[in-house]
């Protein structure tokens, strides 16, 4: 088989596994998002039922939608970091929020630094959908720079006890394991900050609240006391926590992209849809100037942002560092997104500013997205940075 065949098929395989998740969206979480809307009305956590889950998992099973990035030991379909990012596209279109199981970022960091033993306990159960885990990074004074968190780790015997104080944690409730990032030593900056793999009910470990968010989202605050865990449940080395948790940030700073691209999708088929039926002052909106601008405007910025995205999969694929392209695309989605929404509001009217539609559903989840994972200005900071430093 000549390279050109190999890499044609390559191609049809991709394209036919992207339109299958087309299909799953269409036909699966779609249809779930006036549910998903009514919760967010009344104020309750924008979240799947029990029986509204479980079928879309068996669905995942059923069509191989399942460990789509993972390793073929681990029962993966080991999808190239380009497929899979244009997979995650298609979930970006719909509100409903369900992602293929297992959520990819704390796997990869598994995958990268986790030892024989660890990955036989933590990671074939997680690849397999029968455990979750969370990442706790954030604490009070050191979010935007984790570099300045103070939760410390500290060998006691043949065990690490673990003090200090982690907020804005997503997924905690249901995690049967935490990764929590602490600082060992008296390092500064990233000197000394370590991977630790804290379970569910050690004692020590304490949810100390439940934190609403825009969008019906929760987060929650952990408090550590004296948590006791055994030296084997290190994840990584000692003292070199920082690259492996970049890795995870990078992961999922790159499905940020891709799901605010799916986003801008379904805001300009609703800006068109409306514009060609829409009549004010005797002529269609569609025929307005200003309504072309902004729909010409989102289909250039969508497709430099695509590109963007793809160039970094395909490094990634190579084994290359892209933590700077996962800057610039985590900075140039979220701001992207944020424009197209606003102007999809803008051109439905009324319509478009209700709860009843998804647009504004989408536009709280991407003010929050232009927060969490590193805010804008520290991204813009760090691009800089590097790019001042590399000069000659």
């Amino acid at each position: 088989m000549s390279q050109e065949q190999s890499t044609a098929e390559q191609a049809d395989d991709a394209r036919m596994i992207i339109d299958l998740v087309a299909k799953f969206v269409d036909q699966e979480l779609l249809p779930l998002e006036s549910a998903i809307l009514d919760r967010e009305i009344k104020g309750q956590p924008l979240k799947l039922l029990p029986e509204e889950e479980a079928p879309l998992l068996k669905k995942c099973k059923e069509l191989g939608l399942w460990a789509l990035d993972a390793p073929e030991e681990l029962g993966g379909a080991n999808l190239s970091a380009t497929t899979w990012m244009a997979l995650n596209e298609e979930l970006g279109r719909t509100v409903t929020p369900f992602v293929f199981p297992p959520d990819s970022p704390n796997m990869h960091m598994l995958l990268a630094v986790g030892t024989p033993e660890q990955k036989k306990k933590y990671l074939e159960p997680y690849a397999a959908g029968t455990a979750k885990s969370a990442i706790a990074i954030s604490e009070p004074n050191a979010g935007g720079d984790p570099s300045g968190m103070i939760t410390r780790a500290e060998k006691v015997g043949n065990q690490w006890v673990i003090n200090g104080r982690k907020i804005w944690v997503s997924k905690v409730p249901s995690a049967d394991f935490v990764i929590v990032m602490a600082r060992v030593g008296a390092g500064k900056r990233h000197e000394g900050i370590t991977a630790f793999i804290v379970e569910k009910g050690t004692p020590g470990f304490e949810i100390l609240r439940e934190i609403p968010m825009l969008g019906g989202h929760r987060t929650y605050e952990l408090v550590f006391e004296d948590c006791r865990i055994p030296e084997e449940n290190v994840l990584g080395e000692i003292g070199a926590g920082f690259a492996p948790m970049q890795l995870r940030l990078v992961v999922r700073r790159l499905q940020i992209g891709t799901w605010c691209i799916g986003m801008c999708r379904r805001a300009v088929e609703m800006m068109v849809s409306h514009a060609k039926q829409r009549t004010t002052f005797g002529a269609l909106l569609a025929d307005r100037q200003a309504i072309q601008w902004w729909i010409a405007d989102a289909a250039m910025k969508m497709h430099a942002c695509r590109l963007m995205v793809q160039d970094a999969a395909r490094k990634q694929d190579q084994g290359i560092d892209v933590r700077t392209e996962a800057s610039m695309i985590k900075v140039y989605a979220t701001e992207m997104a944020a424009e197209v929404l606003d102007h999809a509001m803008q051109t439905l009217g009324a319509m478009g500013v209700t709860k009843e539609l998804p647009l504004q559903l989408m536009a709280q989840r991407v003010r929050v997205m232009r927060v969490y994972e590193g805010p804008s200005e520290v991204h813009r900071m760090s691009i800089a940075k590097k790019i001042i430093k590399e000069a000659r």
